[in-house]
């Protein structure tokens, strides 16, 4: 009996309900993992074509409509969906041209849980979003 009772409390192992709240946890982060990945993927397309912009010498010269147009070519290229031209906030103060998108991505999870995300991206590289707005 004494052989039993040391055998008992050496045991280990995972439950079956601790096993299903270990499954159940992973299938939440790769759901989570499915829906933001290429949201960021996105974002960061757009970050490229906007800090690629910026770095062009005659940025400047040209119109609003023509950034907006060039940046839907680059868009169309790299895939990029959710931000379209008309999105772009173009601020030409103090003689610089700062080109720059606000936006924000959502998708649904599960029934009426959605995910949310505020993303903003810019031709400057030292701008913040507070700078920005």
């Amino acid at each position: 009996m004494h052989h039993l009772r040391s055998m008992k409390s050496q045991q280990r192992g995972l439950t079956m309900f601790g096993f299903l709240f270990v499954a159940v946890m992973l299938i939440f982060v790769a759901m989570l993992a499915m829906k933001l990945v290429p949201a960021y993927i996105e974002f960061f397309s757009v970050k490229k074509i906007l800090n690629t912009m910026g770095q062009e010498s005659g940025l400047k010269s040209r119109s609003n409509a023509e950034i907006r147009n060039d940046f839907m070519k680059r868009a169309g290229v790299s895939y990029v969906t959710v931000v379209k031209p008309e999105d772009l906030t173009i601020d030409r103060r103090n003689g610089g041209l700062v080109v720059s998108a606000d936006y924000v991505f959502r998708s649904k999870l599960v029934g009426n849980v959605s995910i949310v995300v505020d993303f903003s991206a810019s031709s400057d590289p030292n701008a913040t979003s507070a700078q920005i707005e």
